[in-house]
């Protein structure tokens, strides 16, 4: 069936919900319930399931189903451990301190993967902060840095690039994406240091003092349940789930319909929520479920109404000036907004349909794109609350812990602010080829750090008035 248009109008209803629902006064209080949430997805989701089973056949929502079990498993998963470790302690809360917090996360979301790194970290970074005044800025680069960009260099890292690994993409082929992963981490702790320089300039002397003040060695609490991080991680890495392929065929097994991979993964998250250390879950972390329930149910909607908006896209792909470049702007775009792993899935097939550019070719698929279309993928899915799961989450446990975080649009307009310029940089120098697009990179490197020490000049001077 040839899909229209307006067939990604529910999908684009389910976003306008996300965004616009919270900011009208007579709907935000609604909205908060967890109810009315899950109201909306099944409102939106369902009908076009329905439709979709009878235009396309059961195969295109049955993938989506599955997709989303596996999706919501894994994130359940590493919620529930990351939710049973405490780092324990309290430093002090300054731009330095933070930004190795921050450094530390990018570097553990490549290997325990974007949602387990951020869920474990923001927390104490939280609790280390919780003194301080500014806040909403050192969780923004939480959700750039730790639950997004910083996933790149494995296929434990994020969804996106497991779904490639699944596809036939040798598990260290990511790790040749670490210059791109090293300019983008490097840029952003370059940015966060220099505006948490800023904000903590102008914090109340009260403040400062306090958090000097109320010092605790750094410690680890809970630490078994690392043993079930790695049971998490080795079955992703090697345990196989449900066939979908296989099923759609006709020619599955038993085994192919059985989700082995989520099975041990919830077992494993049931071990660490029963036999775990109690206070560091619920004295300590003040674990709850509200976060993944969140994201459970927005989720819904999301993976129901977007089954024709990527049916579209497969019917348009012809049509697309696809080269370099435009993968990454495609994948990237398309990830911030249709959460980025059925997205790269999406164009990583398309791909390997397109005119070959010459050059070596990875599973099927030609390096050149397949570079852009994993870099746009993981990178471009912090550009907004929904591009990937651990986003919403982070957003839920800071505003649990009290911190007023941006609207849906609020937050878009930060990630252009702070993250959009070093990803236009980073396609300028790696991806394009002419000479001027590697000197435009050159000029947007240079304003943004010319930026960060404009910014570091106002606090030094802000700190001088201060004494």
């Amino acid at each position: 069936m040839h899909l229209q248009w307006w067939s990604i109008l529910p999908f684009a209803a389910m976003l306008a919900s996300i965004a616009v629902l919270p900011l009208v006064p007579r709907t935000a209080h609604w909205w908060e319930k967890q109810s009315s949430q899950l109201a909306v997805a099944l409102l939106l989701g369902l009908p076009v399931a329905v439709w979709m089973w009878f235009a396309l056949g059961w195969q295109a929502v049955f993938a989506s189903v599955v997709e989303y079990g596996q999706f919501i498993a894994l994130l359940l998963a590493l919620f529930i451990v990351s939710g049973g470790i405490f780092l324990k302690g309290d430093i002090e809360a300054t731009p330095r301190n933070n930004t190795l917090f921050l450094a530390v996360g990018g570097v553990l979301a490549s290997f325990i993967g974007t949602t387990g790194a951020a869920m474990l970290l923001i927390r104490p970074l939280l609790n280390t902060n919780q003194e301080r005044r500014y806040r909403v800025h050192t969780v923004l680069f939480t959700i750039f840095v730790v639950a997004n960009c910083g996933g790149l260099l494995t296929p434990l890292g994020d969804p996106p690039l497991f779904l490639g690994f699944l596809r036939g993409v040798p598990f260290t082929w990511t790790f040749s994406l670490v210059w791109e992963w090293a300019f983008v981490l490097a840029m952003m702790l370059a940015a966060y240091f220099a505006l948490d320089s800023y904000y903590y300039a102008q914090e109340p002397a009260s403040a400062v003092r306090e958090d000097r003040e109320d010092i605790e060695p750094l410690g680890l609490r809970g630490a078994s349940n690392l043993v079930w991080f790695v049971v998490i991680i080795g079955a992703v890495a090697l345990t196989p789930s449900v066939d979908v392929e296989a099923i759609e065929a006709g020619h599955a097994t038993l085994t192919d319909w059985v989700p082995l991979r989520e099975i041990i993964m919830l077992a494993a998250a049931w071990c660490s929520y029963r036999f775990g250390d109690k206070r560091a879950r619920f004295e300590d972390n003040q674990f709850e479920w509200g976060p993944i329930a969140e994201v459970a149910t927005l989720f819904i909607g999301i993976f129901l109404t977007m089954i024709p908006a990527l049916h579209y896209l497969d019917q348009v792909a012809g049509s697309l000036p696809l080269n370099e470049i435009t993968f990454f702007v495609f994948t990237g775009g398309l990830s911030s907004v249709l959460d980025n792993a059925p997205t790269y899935a999406t164009f990583f097939e398309m791909a390997g349909q397109v005119a070959h550019p010459g050059g070596a070719t990875v599973a099927g698929v030609p390096e050149t794109y397949l570079v852009s279309i994993s870099l746009g993928a993981v990178l471009c899915g912090a550009l907004t609350y929904i591009g990937n799961g651990p986003n919403f989450m982070v957003k839920s446990v800071a505003e649990g812990r009290g911190v007023e975080m941006p609207s849906f649009g609020g937050y878009v307009a930060k990630s252009f602010t702070y993250l959009a310029p070093v990803l236009a940089a980073m396609v300028c120098l790696f991806i394009a080829e002419p000479l001027w697009a590697k000197a435009l990179g050159s000029l947007i490197v240079a304003l943004l750090l010319g930026n960060n020490v404009r910014l570091l000049a106002h606090a030094r001077r802000l700190k001088l008035q201060d004494s």
